[in-house]
């Protein structure tokens, strides 16, 4: 069995890869997520990501069907206590922002979209920097008090605004963040390394990377001339073009043929062998998709090829 890995200082226990649900109601309907949400718990997957936003850019969605879906999961299943979720607020049409009101009521809303009294991991989905940090704690806090939430954490935030954060939970004894939720994949590390993980590692916090096969391409499908029908097709294609992209895939592939292994896997098992990244998350448009998801759990990269794909990446 996959051993469980420590959340930053909190009492969460992860699989090492976070299943993402912002497919959930937007490529994936409510039967496909539920399969591939079955798929994951099988193989002993306990930690799942959404947003209370998603999937509102889908025409005809309002933002929240994610968080209802897995919702509607969660009773069916009837296995909330054996499942971490985390959700974030900032970005939902009607709930937008991160003044004190409105992570309240933003909080709220997740719960009944879930159908549960807790959220396990609850983040501040983008930082708003003329939002005061106290009040932004200072809310969450309250949520940490009332057992609406259990722990918190950020994502999309500065080293500076994070380091402002975390010496006011300090100084006042408040709820502190136990997770950062960055940017970070193998061609896209300037987003993440340098101060801000620094601090993270210095402050004992878990990463765990959003976007963490860079929209697909670091699953090795997209390549110069083929055509993948996909909604994130277009998202990739700089990534296609560059040097430095060709560079990576042709790393991947170096490792992956050594282990016998999916591309997405080797990719994923670089990034958990990062200082400071607990579990990356990744989605599952199917059930089909998620073998070479769930295989980083198992596969354990030589120094040498995490220096040979972080030289490639470079």
């Amino acid at each position: 069995m996959t051993s469980l890995r420590k959340l930053g200082s909190s009492d969460l226990e992860v699989f090492p890869l976070s299943l993402g649900g912002n497919v959930f109601g937007w490529t994936a309907d409510e039967q496909t997520s539920f399969a591939v949400l079955d798929a994951y718990t099988a193989a002993g997957g306990n930690f799942i990501d959404t947003a209370d936003v998603y999937s509102a850019w889908v025409e005809g969605n309002k933002g929240g069907e994610s968080e209802t879906i897995l919702g509607a999961w969660l009773k069916a299943r009837g296995n909330r206590s054996d499942v971490i979720v985390a959700t974030k607020v900032s970005q939902h049409p009607e709930f937008q922002g991160l003044s004190a009101a409105n992570i309240k009521a933003a909080a709220d809303a997740s719960l009944r979209r879930l159908g549960t009294d807790y959220i396990d991991l609850y983040y501040t989905h983008f930082d708003q920097p003329e939002v005061p940090v106290e009040e932004i704690i200072g809310a969450l806090d309250e949520l940490v008090k009332a057992g609406k939430v259990r722990h918190i954490a950020a994502s999309n935030i500065g080293v500076d605004r994070l380091r402002a954060s975390l010496e006011f939970s300090d100084r006042e004894g408040l709820a502190r963040y136990v997770a950062v939720q960055p940017h970070y994949n193998l061609v896209s590390r300037d987003t993440y390394e340098g101060p801000l993980q620094e601090l993270v590692a210095a402050e004992g916090l878990s990463a765990v990377p959003y976007f963490a096969l860079a929209s697909g391409f670091l699953t090795g499908k997209y390549r110069p001339g083929a055509t993948v029908d996909s909604a994130r097709a277009d998202r990739v294609q700089d990534y296609v073009a560059s040097e430095r992209g060709q560079k990576v895939l042709t790393a991947l592939d170096e490792v992956a043929a050594a282990h016998e292994a999916p591309v997405a896997t080797v990719a994923l098992a670089w990034l958990a062998a990062q200082p400071t990244v607990t579990a990356p998350i990744a989605s599952a448009r199917t059930p089909e998709q998620l073998p070479a998801l769930l295989g980083v759990a198992e596969l354990k990269l030589t120094d040498a090829e995490v220096a040979k794909l972080t030289e490639a990446s470079a």
